[in-house]
């Protein structure tokens, strides 16, 4: 049980530590545009005689300040947070894989001074950094209007995000460590923290070519001003912007990777669950499964068109891992994709010899132990090991240890076990579920009978799949919050700090009406293109996480699927959150006097 729960822990909490990197983000972006917001403060206590040393002791007792009370109340959030999910969801997040079982909440002091320490450095780095770019720039230049954008200058700079982004890419072909996709998280954090710091620079290409293309269209002073102010000041402007693209491009990448493994589950459990019922060997009744004369009796029985049977056990071929499970059922041996979800991993069936004893191998198996297509392997069946040459690679969601699936005729043959412990049955046209029910209960053995409609079986697997990723539902709300909170708490500091712009542009004659107009298109060209860049950050991290953290986690594929209309939807909601709040943050800036905005307090 340890062994199946430990890549779902890893998991869950690689997922949580994405989350905390977007909140270290934006706690990042909000200290660091407090403090550049303040930037000719530093200037003019530099003229009055603060040292240099003084200066960043007062900012770093702030940042001290500021990050203990708020890693605290974050620690205190947390553990609250875990309590109501270990109450109301249960310690399998409910997924229901341990019913009755109600698990203690257990605080770790260890892990609390990790994440209380993160948060506090997180704050600290986001003062330090513009702080120590002001305090060595002079204090003359320093104290001009406008220059704070030059602080975050040393961060536009593109050879960290180009050799981060060269290592994501170099990590995304690394093996795994301990069947564990260490490499694959390192890649996606990787990724994150090279598309952030493009975006500067990306910010600034985008915008000028707005601005250049649209020259010869644009006939107003506003749209003018927006594009101009984005393109010339992309510095302050990708802070916002790096909120957020980190938060939808998580909330695109874990949508995309949910969305693609239920769909791929769903069009498995179809395919695997051909037949109308099936019906076992009940756990109470008879543990040897269905002899000859009882398979003759349901074989006989009317209203069905067509009845198979499956031998199922397990068998052990490694001393240090889990049990692997055999299946034993008919095969379509012309073509076994009609039978089997068959990767594009196998060998037609025309060219394998009529002496040649096929298997077909779930992806655990190849993985695991090196079981690849056209290899010849000796498996003990019955009282002695036999040859086989695998066949065909095939897709299994449901046994994360590796599966095996042969034909019936060969395990019967070699093993002289004629028991089979799962019938499949398909109804004639004119039989109705609860006839078929009857009939079967006619048997003299009913009483050692499971009987299972196949649409029942996928529908509590899907709710199953669904229960399990609840957590990843929940990930992707917050993700989503945040995002909206990046967004408020960017555009309200930099507001803040244009009080002067505003004020002069309203003395050369531009209206309240007109400025929060261009608050309004600052912030939806911003999170336009934030949106767009999110997207295709977003999709790049779904393809590591489809692609390399799934197969290297669990052993199995799965196909490609977007859910187009969930991402327009959250894009819409953040473009419009983003104009309101650029229009709440912009009352407070421009409802003041326009002398007192202008006016300098020296």
């Amino acid at each position: 049980v340890a062994n199946m729960s430990r890549a779902y822990r890893v998991n869950l909490n690689m997922l949580a530590s994405v989350a905390l990197f977007t909140g270290a983000f934006l706690v990042f972006s909000t200290q660091a545009l407090s403090v550049i917001r303040r930037r000719a403060q530093f200037a003019l206590l530099r003229v009055l005689g603060l040292t240099k040393r003084q200066l960043l002791r007062q900012i770093l007792l702030e940042g001290v300040a500021l990050g203990s009370v708020g890693s605290l109340l974050g620690l205190a959030s947390g553990y609250a947070v875990a309590v109501l999910a270990i109450r109301f969801l249960g310690g399998d997040l409910g997924s229901n894989f341990f019913p009755g079982v109600k698990p203690d909440i257990h605080f770790d002091i260890a892990a609390a001074m990790v994440f209380f320490m993160i948060g506090l450095g997180v704050t600290l780095l986001g003062s330090m950094t513009p702080t120590w770019e002001a305090v060595r720039t002079k204090p003359a230049a320093a104290l001009k209007s406008g220059s704070e954008e030059a602080a975050m200058t040393p961060l536009s700079k593109p050879w960290l995000a180009l050799g981060c982004l060269f290592l994501a890419l170099l990590f995304t072909q690394m093996p795994p460590v301990f069947d564990l996709p260490i490499f694959g998280y390192l890649s996606i954090a990787l990724l994150l923290i090279g598309g952030i710091a493009l975006m500067p620079r990306f910010a600034a290409w985008v915008f000028s070519f707005l601005l250049g293309a649209m020259q010869r269209f644009i006939t107003g002073v506003i749209p003018t001003l927006v594009l101009s102010r984005l393109a010339n000041a992309p510095n302050q402007a990708s802070i916002a912007l790096g909120g957020v693209l980190a938060s939808f491009s998580l909330m695109v990448a874990m949508a995309i990777m949910v969305t693609s493994f239920r769909v791929s589950v769903d069009g498995w459990l179809t395919h695997i669950l051909p037949a109308d019922l099936y019906v076992k060997a009940a756990s109470s009744g008879n543990q040897g499964g269905f002899q000859p004369d009882e398979q003759q009796a349901i074989a006989a029985l009317p209203g069905f068109a067509r009845v198979d049977f499956f031998r199922s056990l397990q068998l052990k071929l490694s001393p240090d891992r889990p049990e692997i499970t055999v299946l034993a059922r008919p095969i379509n041996q012309q073509d076994p994709s009609q039978t089997l979800p068959l990767t594009d991993d196998r060998i037609a069936p025309d060219l394998l010899s009529s002496d040649t004893k096929p298997i077909w191998v779930s992806e655990a198996m190849v993985d695991l132990y090196g079981y690849t297509v056209g290899k010849r392997v000796m498996l003990p069946i019955g009282a002695s090991t036999h040859e086989f040459m695998i066949a065909g690679v095939w897709r299994d969601y449901g046994r994360q240890f590796g599966a095996i699936q042969m034909q019936l005729t060969d395990y019967q043959s070699l093993s002289g076990d004629l028991s089979i412990n799962m019938v499949g049955l398909w109804m004639q046209a004119d039989t109705a579920t609860e006839k078929a029910n009857t009939l079967l209960q006619q048997l003299p053995f009913s009483n050692a009978l499971e009987i299972s409609r196949s649409s029942d079986i996928r529908a509590v697997s899907l709710e199953l799949f669904d229960r399990s990723f609840a957590i990843t539902y929940l990930l992707e709300i917050i993700a989503v919050v945040i995002g909206l909170l990046g967004v408020a708490t960017s555009f309200s500091a930099q507001t803040l700090a244009r009080a002067k712009e505003f004020g002069m542009l309203r003395h050369i004659g531009v209206t309240r009406r007109q400025i929060f107009t261009l608050l309004a298109a600052e912030g939806s060209f911003l999170t336009a293109l934030g949106v767009m860049l999110g997207f295709a950050l977003g999709w790049g991290i779904s393809l590591i996480l489809v692609f390399i953290v799934n197969p290297q986690s669990f052993h199995w594929t799965m196909q490609l699927h977007l859910p187009w209309q969930w991402l327009i939807f959250i894009a819409g909601i953040m473009l419009v959150s983003a104009a309101v709040t650029a229009l709440i943050a912009g009352r407070q800036a421009v409802s003041g006097n326009v002398i007192r905005a202008v006016r300098e307090d020296w």
